[in-house]
């Protein structure tokens, strides 16, 4: 199975940045496609950004460009969220999502169904 561990979320003052941590194991990270979503109480789970498996292609939301960035580094099974210019409304519990079937159309997966396993999210609170 695959395991995915969120780490990195906190308070930080608006106009920061944050950098979040997602570690997995159970399976080489190259073998799977990641993504990143948030979720605010009381709304749907939101997709943020996605990166293929060798990382040379990354597929951020239009909400986000330019402001967060995904990587990851396959040798230390990680996967990172770059998070720059945060404001109030970033305020969320950040998740980390693999997929493990390859596809041509990847840049299409955007629903929390199109994953297969998820972390336990970890809390970001922005403060004005």
């Amino acid at each position: 199975q695959v395991q995915l561990v969120e780490s990195g979320g906190g308070l930080v003052q608006a106009g920061g940045s944050l950098r979040l941590s997602c570690s997995s194991s159970g399976r080489a990270l190259g073998d799977l496609f990641m993504a990143w979503f948030r979720q605010v109480p009381g709304k749907e789970r939101m997709f943020l950004t996605s990166i293929s498996r060798g990382g040379m292609y990354k597929y951020p939301a239009s909400s986000v460009k330019g402001r967060f960035a995904i990587s990851r580094d396959n040798a230390k099974n990680m996967v990172y969220l770059r998070m720059n210019n945060l404001t109030p409304e970033d305020t969320a519990v950040y998740y980390c999502a693999a997929k493990s079937a390859y596809s041509d159309s990847e840049r299409d997966y955007t629903r929390w169904d199109d994953f297969d396993y998820w972390g336990q999210g970890t809390q970001v609170t922005v403060s004005s």
